[in-house]
């Protein structure tokens, strides 16, 4: 936006400075004069005691040391003004010189102002750490992008070919082909509404309502029974009722992620999933803990990035589309929350979700 331009700030501290000392002292002289004038002055002479008019002597003698000292007083101001509202705005000048850097593209960039605590060195901290977040922010996010291109790219490339083969070959079995391509595209459209979910609750445009954590795992954990003896897994639900506030459907899709994500990543046969829930003073707790391998902190810490599933990529329907902690993760956060995900002792993953306490405690019956 184009401004006309005006006085930098380093001439209006320096007259600031220099009009306030020129008023201080024009101040103090005229508390002298005044005071001379009442007071009188006598002038002796050979002849004895002469008494002199005050206004003339005021005038001859008062009145060109006030006006040299007033000159003395607007130099010095002015000299001195300039150096300290120099030095007072340095760090100002690296903060513009940081975020013209950062304008440019350039999100490495930090201040890192020395010195002790004080506005401007405030000022500049809070500016690295938005630098640090953003970058980090910029870096997800580029990421996500080139990951949710290379995921849909494949199902769209398998489509094509499976095309290409049906129009090389119309003797081909054409059902094959058709549930193939169901397969692909119901991948793809379960891809793309994981993104978009992912995006609603990045953007956290929900509209917050009382919620209960115990109530909304046990719509999960009804939901998704018949996956669990699919895969011979045993659903335990305990715990109390733990209010909270915040989307239903964003939280029930939380609970569906962690219990689906516990079922199909679980020990081939007798596998246990237990889900718990639990109030504490400032927060609701759900608690999803599954059996399954042993896993290792380093790649726990990885599970919540996008489009990782376990210890390697995989495209099975067991899989999912590799967002399902991820959008665990962005719905926590957009709730105010913490996730934490921890190595069982005995193999499996325990996956705690907290969130802002509504209500008082009450236990279920």
């Amino acid at each position: 936006m184009g401004r006309p331009p005006g006085l930098s700030v380093r001439l209006k501290l320096t007259l600031s400075y220099a009009g306030f000392l020129l008023l201080a002292g024009a101040l103090l002289l005229v508390a002298v004069g005044v005071f001379l004038l009442r007071q009188g002055w006598l002038q002796t002479n050979e002849a004895g005691a002469v008494r002199v008019t005050p206004g003339t002597l005021f005038v001859r003698g008062f009145a060109p040391t006030a006006v040299a000292v007033m000159v003395f007083l607007l130099v010095f101001g002015l000299l001195g003004g300039w150096v300290l509202a120099g030095r007072m705005l340095a760090p100002l000048a690296r903060i513009t010189h940081a975020t013209r850097t950062a304008a440019a593209g350039s999100l490495s960039h930090r201040i890192r102002m020395p010195g002790r605590r004080d506005e401007f060195r405030e000022l500049a901290d809070a500016f690295d750490m938005m630098l640090a977040q953003l970058e980090a922010h910029v870096a997800e996010q580029r990421r996500f992008a080139a990951n949710a291109s290379h995921e849909l790219r494949t199902p769209l490339a398998i489509s094509k070919t499976l095309i290409d083969v049906a129009r090389a070959d119309p003797q081909h079995d054409t059902g094959e082909l058709v549930e193939r391509l169901h397969t692909v595209n119901t991948r793809a459209i379960d891809l793309t509404e994981a993104l978009l979910l992912l995006s609603r609750a990045n953007q956290r445009s929900f509209t917050r309502e009382p919620v209960d954590l115990s109530l909304v795992a046990e719509e999960a954990t009804e939901t998704l029974h018949p996956l669990a003896e699919k895969h011979g897994v045993t659903l335990e639900t305990s715990g109390d009722i733990a209010p909270t506030s915040g989307s239903p459907a964003l939280l029930l899709q939380l609970a569906m992620n962690l219990v689906h994500n516990a079922i199909v990543h679980n020990l081939p046969e007798q596998g246990t999933v237990r889900v718990h829930t639990a109030i504490r003073p400032h927060s609701a707790v759900l608690t999803v803990e599954n059996t399954g391998e042993q896993l290792t902190p380093h790649l726990v810490a990885t599970f919540t990035e996008p489009f990782q599933r376990g210890t390697e990529r995989i495209h099975t329907d067991q899989a999912g589309v590799g967002l399902g902690l991820a959008i665990v993760k962005t719905i926590t956060e957009a709730h105010s929350g913490t996730l934490t995900l921890a190595p069982r002792p005995g193999g499996g993953l325990r996956i705690t979700v907290e969130l802002p306490a509504a209500g008082v405690r009450v236990l279920r019956g």
